[in-house]
Formats: structure tokens, C-alpha cells, sequence
């Protein structure tokens, strides 16, 4: 009898996302598995029983996972779940271990053998596991979208007969993958963009797409990248001209977009009270870091805020989620593209190689223990939250001094470093 992965439905009521699609259900047959998928598991991103049926996949309940070998989800299993699964069976999500000790630990204690898919090392072979990339880039369309449908106006500049509709002026914060996509999006709705980092490589492209770059450019912007593509930490006389800089051109904007995130600290705070306040009315905020504290002071989570002066602060969870038809399809042949390492081809079964550097990355549990040495030193002692960056820091990794290492992609186009999950 083959081994067996199983789908289930994710039971966070905000999450419609599904770990699979027809597409990779019938490419998990093909390497040997049987697929069950919990009914309804799809749609919330509008993928029917029906459709996992046609493409090879068994339709069961949340009980068959006690059977599976493979367990593929979008967030971290519950302990209800983890009671369903079976001591040795693979899990992989996108896990969200910082600062939830209480459950790793439970996980460890469960059994399974836990990877946390946005732990993947940036490299040229994993580059179709990037769920960082993949989320943050449908994350910044869709914070457009979003800040489009707050606007009460036209994005595009129109002439018309009756006079001139001016074109919205729209600023980005951060130009990781989400900012990008964010600053493409925008500029396709005829918004005139602008955008701000503190690493002197992405100027480029951000005038590329066709906005403009905002930053002071001194001779300390010039170093303030390290070798690995991270920013560095600015010195407070920088972080005061930055600041100076930033606030004078938010007052003029009618949308504004951060998109700031540190793996493991609070967002950084890019948007101060008085920045909002001397926005005009009926302008827009879309804070894509707000589930982490937000980038934003006076940002809500899953709520869209109206300040006394009439500014609107967007702060929806879940941001890819709100396009789960496209970010499913895309997050599913993620997880395929990883699985599809560990199984031996000969014998089509799950060989787990715990030497290979992608396993390594992304192994949170393994027989009962905490292994992740970013984790396992941790693992039973409380941890203390570190204090937010103040609203000086203007990009996502700026007091990042010690980030995990990665290795550059071979010789490809340049591609930006991801925030974070947006």
C-alpha cells in the first residue's frame, strides 16, 4: 500500500486558502501517493471536491489524517489537529514560529516532523519553494486593490470635456517583492508612484517600473547595504533627514502603502500619528504588516480605521487570502516542489534526506524534539517579544544585524529580498 497526504480544510475562519490544486493532486498521484483531500478543503478559493476528484484525489474527512504519511496545510496545525495526526508523519505549512514556543513545543511533543515553508533558503534550487515571494507578491496587487476600493476617486490622470481628474499620488514603503508588485500595480492604474528603501540596489528597480525612488542619498545611503543584499542599520543623524524627508512627502500623498516586515520582531514603525494627521482627507493607508504590529500607529487588524482628520488606515488580515483563487494554486506547487525532494523516486516513498540544506532550513521538529537551531535552545523557556523599531527605521530589515544566512542565486535577473509574509 502507497503512503498517503492528506489535505485538510484550514479551520482559521480567515483562512480560504487550501494547500493543494487539481494540477498538483494529479502530480502527487503521479509520484505514488494516494491524496485525500477533507471535503470543502478548496472552496474557499473556489476549487470543488469535484475538481480534486477528476484529478486523482480521494475525498475524505478530518479522520483520515490520522492515517497520512504527509500532512500539507497553510498555517500551523492546531492541538486539536495535532491529536488527529500520527507520531512520524510530515507536516509542512507556513508555521509562524516566532514568539508561539508553546506551539512548537506541542508539535515536538506530537511527533510529527514539522517544516516551516518560509524558512526556505533563498537559492537558485529553491526558488519554486519561495512561499515568501509568491504570497508578498500577490500581497502588494492586492494592497492596491484594496487602497483602489477605499479611494473615492479615479487612480489614472483623465481629460475630459468637463476638466482634468489629477492621477492619485501613491507612495510606497518598502521595495521587497510586495512593494514592487505594489508599485506595478499602481502604475498599471495610472496612479503616479513613488517609493522609498534604504537599500541603494533597488533604486533601480523602482525607476524601472516607473516610479520614482525617495530616499536622502548621501554618502551613507551609498554603503547601507551589506554583501548579502540586507540593509544596514542607519545612524540617527541619517534616520532624522530620512524621517525629515518621509513625513514632508506623506502630507502630499492620497495613497500610501507599507509593506515592512522582520522575520521574528514587530513591524517597524514607518507611519507616526503626526504623519497621518497631516494627510489629506479622504487619503488612504494600506498597512500590510499590521498582524505583526503593523507599520502604522493607529493601524487596526482586520479593520479599516477613519482618523479624525479623515484618513483612511487599511488594516485586513490575511492579504493573499483575499486573492486564495490565485495565492492557492500558487502556494500548492510550492509545497509540491518541496516534497517532491524527499521522495525517493525508486521506491515512491517519503525519504527524508535530514542532510540536504533545504531540509536543514526549514526542519522545526523531528522524533520529539525542537531541532531548528534558531528554536531548540529556546524550546521550553519563555521568550520576551523584542520592542518594535521606531518609526526613524524606514525599511524592513534595517536592525536586522544578524539575518539568517543565504546564498545569492545563480546568475539571473536581480530579484528583490521578500519582506516577510504580506
Amino acid at each position: 500500500m502507497g503512503q498517503t497526504v492528506f489535505i485538510p480544510r484550514e479551520l482559521d475562519a480567515n483562512e480560504p486558502r487550501v494547500a493543494a490544486s487539481p494540477e498538483t493532486v494529479k502530480r502527487l498521484a503521479g509520484l505514488g501517493f494516494e491524496v485525500i483531500v477533507e471535503k470543502g478543503a478548496g472552496l474557499g478559493s473556489r476549487i470543488t471536491d469535484q475538481e480534486f476528484a477528476a484529478a486523482g484525489g480521494t475525498i475524505g474527512t478530518a479522520g483520515d489524517a490520522k492515517n497520512a504519511d504527509v500532512v500539507l496545510k497553510v498555517r500551523r496545525p492546531t492541538d486539536a489537529e495535532l491529536k488527529g495526526y500520527k507520531s512520524g508523519a510530515a507536516v509542512i505549512a507556513i508555521m509562524d514560529p516566532y514568539g508561539n514556543d508553546a506551539a512548537l513545543a506541542a508539535m515536538a511533543s506530537a511527533g510529527i516532523i514539522a517544516f516551516s515553508m518560509e524558512f526556505m533558503p533563498r537559492i537558485t534550487r529553491a526558488q519554486v519553494m519561495d512561499v515568501l515571494s509568491s504570497q508578498a507578491n500577490l500581497a502588494g496587487y492586492q494592497a492596491v486593490v484594496d487602497a483602489a476600493a477605499e479611494y473615492d476617486r479615479a487612480l489614472p490622470m483623465m481629460m475630459t470635456a468637463a476638466g482634468t481628474v489629477p492621477a492619485a499620488k501613491t507612495f510606497i514603503m518598502g521595495v521587497g517583492v510586495a512593494g514592487l508588485q505594489a508599485i506595478a500595480t499602481a502604475r498599471r492604474l495610472g496612479a503616479v508612484v513613488t517609493a522609498t528603501d534604504v537599500r541603494p540596489a533597488v533604486k533601480e528597480q523602482v525607476q524601472s517600473l516607473g516610479a520614482k525612488f525617495l530616499a536622502v542619498e548621501d554618502e551613507e545611503f551609498k554603503a547601507a547595504e551589506t554583501a548579502g543584499g540586507y540593509a544596514k542599520e542607519m545612524s540617527k543623524e541619517y534616520q532624522a533627514k530620512q524621517a525629515a524627508l518621509t513625513a514632508e512627502h506623506i502630507a502630499k500623498q492620497d495613497i500610501v502603502i507599507t509593506t515592512a516586515l522582520i522575520p521574528g520582531r514587530p513591524a517597524p514603525k514607518l507611519v507616526s500619528a503626526a504623519m497621518v494627521a497631516s494627510m489629506k482627507p479622504g487619503s488612504v493607508i494600506v498597512d500590510l504588516a499590521v498582524e505583526r504590529g503593523g507599520n502604522v500607529e493607529g493601524a487596526q487588524p482586520g479593520r479599516v480605521v477613519t482618523t479624525e482628520n479623515g484618513v483612511k488606515i487599511v488594516g485586513h488580515l490575511n492579504v493573499p487570502g483575499r486573492v486564495a483563487a490565485s495565492a492557492s494554486l500558487l502556494y500548492a506547487k510550492n509545497l509540491y516542489a518541496f516534497l517532491e525532494t524527499m521522495v525517493d523516486k525508486a521506491t515512491k516513498t517519503l525519504a527524508i534526506k535530514r542532510d540536504d540544506e533545504l531540509v536543514k532550513a526549514t526542519m522545526l521538529t523531528d522524533a520529539g524534539q525542537v531541532v531548528h537551531p534558531s528554536f531548540a535552545k529556546a524550546a521550553g523557556q519563555p521568550r520576551t517579544e523584542p520592542a518594535a523599531i521606531p518609526a526613524t527605521v524606514l525599511v524592513a530589515d534595517a536592525a536586522d544585524k544578524k539575518p539568517a544566512p543565504r546564498r545569492r542565486a545563480a546568475a539571473k535577473s536581480p530579484s528583490p529580498k521578500p519582506e516577510g509574509t504580506a
